[in-house]
């Protein structure tokens, strides 16, 4: 007698979404226990936090990134290629559809599960702005990442090549963690250029605009590492706008609200974030006013008790009122948390409860500066850092990512490669 499998499915190859798939398949993959399928629209994963390097060319994604299909093969789970279009809770199945710009004859793709996961993460509220979905690049996810890179080396090359032309002119509208790494990453970029040919292109070229609505820059950190990373990107030259708000954006540049224009050869949009609005489209979910789905303490859905949440997507409301905000550091733990409560359901097991401990927050100005605060709520006071320590600090969470889904042996190896790799390779991506 046959005993048909669970099928597990995920949907969202992000930083929890990929370990998740990965813990599962050792766990029940390998061992034949369940069937478990990961969905993503793009075949290789880069660690979001990393794509402002990207789109500066300083991280190549097709040296750093994960193949899906090759990393699924060999730890016991199965990828499937194609965006996640609809849900039809009450038949538990889903429907993907895949997206090729060379043809048009594609069929949708209907995927039955026993236990699904939403892990799609996020993207840049543009707020319904006028004019920025039109001129404005995001960051939403490593195309977007290389657009912007491509446009970014058209320019410099063209500043290079054009002795008229003063300077390179970047608004970056949000002062959140991606826009001010942003920011410190194409100083550090520019000053890179000289090396390889372009030494019209320096830094002083560079004029970049950092345009934050709010009071104060990092607006979700202390103020203490808010007033240390504008110290920092002052220094380097950076022209921060607080208490500017964007009315409009057009080619010229960014309208404010008081009718200044800043003018911008590439505008680029980091302010806000919000789930896909088909997930509201969907009318399945609770949602929250960012389109996040809201979920019970075991991070099953409040709608469907067969289907968890983890990552961006996630409205995990805490004892004191607020959501775990949407940090790597989360999704991380939230993998955790669900593996072990979708083993336990198989095994008619009670499941845990979710509790999120914040270890802090960190923000790197390329390199330049690091600074940020350790161990977040598991102490009374957190520890302020700044330099090489803080640097170091942040750098590990890569590694611990890196291992969550590779295992230490192979991170090792990984770090090894890279060292040696610096060597006879550009330290930017020129192409």
């Amino acid at each position: 007698m046959q005993i048909n499998k669970p099928s597990i499915v995920i949907v969202g190859g992000g930083a929890g979404g990929l370990e998740l798939a990965t813990k599962l398949g050792h766990k029940l993959g390998k061992t034949n226990k369940a069937n478990i399928v990961l969905i993503d629209k793009s075949r290789t994963h880069i660690w979001k936090p990393l794509l402002h390097e990207v789109a500066t060319g300083s991280l190549d994604t097709s040296i750093d990134g994960v193949v899906y299909s090759a990393h699924a093969a060999k730890h016991g789970f199965n990828f499937q290629l194609g965006e996640f279009c609809s849900l039809d809770k009450d038949n538990k199945q889903l429907t993907i559809r895949l997206n090729d710009e060379t043809t048009s004859n594609l069929n949708d793709c209907v995927v039955k599960y026993d236990h699904l996961v939403i892990a799609i993460g996020s993207i840049s509220n543009d707020f319904n702005t006028p004019g920025v979905k039109e001129h404005c690049y995001f960051l939403d996810s490593h195309k977007q990442a290389e657009r912007f890179q491509s446009a970014l080396l058209n320019h410099f090359t063209q500043l290079h090549q054009n002795t008229d032309l003063d300077e390179l002119k970047i608004a970056i509208v949000g002062a959140g963690a991606t826009g001010v790494e942003l920011s410190a990453e194409l100083y550090h970029v520019a000053q890179l250029l000289k090396s390889y040919g372009l030494n019209n292109m320096t830094a002083k070229k560079l004029k970049i605009y950092l345009v934050e609505a709010g009071p104060s820059i990092l607006p979700a950190l202390s103020n203490r590492i808010a007033h240390s990373a504008k110290r920092e990107l002052i220094k380097l030259g950076v022209d921060v706008l607080e208490n500017t708000r964007v009315a409009s954006a057009n080619e010229q540049g960014l309208l404010t609200s008081e009718g200044v224009l800043i003018e911008a050869d590439i505008q680029l949009w980091a302010a806000g974030v919000k789930v896909a609005d088909f997930i509201k489209d969907l009318n399945i979910f609770e949602l929250n006013k960012s389109n996040q789905i809201l979920v019970n303490n075991t991070l099953q859905s409040t709608a469907d008790d067969a289907i968890f949440v983890l990552g961006d997507a996630c409205a995990f409301k805490q004892s004191d009122g607020s959501f775990v905000p949407p940090r790597a550091q989360a999704a991380h733990q939230m993998a955790s948390c669900i593996a072990k409560n979708i083993i336990n359901e198989i095994n008619h097991q009670p499941l845990d409860n979710f509790v999120y401990k914040d270890h802090g927050s960190l923000v790197n100005l390329s390199r330049f500066s690091t600074v940020g605060s350790l161990m977040g709520n598991l102490t009374n006071n957190s520890m302020f850092i700044e330099g090489k320590i803080a640097r170091l600090m942040y750098m590990s969470l890569y590694r611990m990512h890196q291992r969550a889904i590779h295992g230490s042996l192979k991170t090792f190896a990984l770090w090894l490669i890279e060292k040696l790799m610096k060597v006879v390779r550009p330290r930017m991506k020129l192409h």
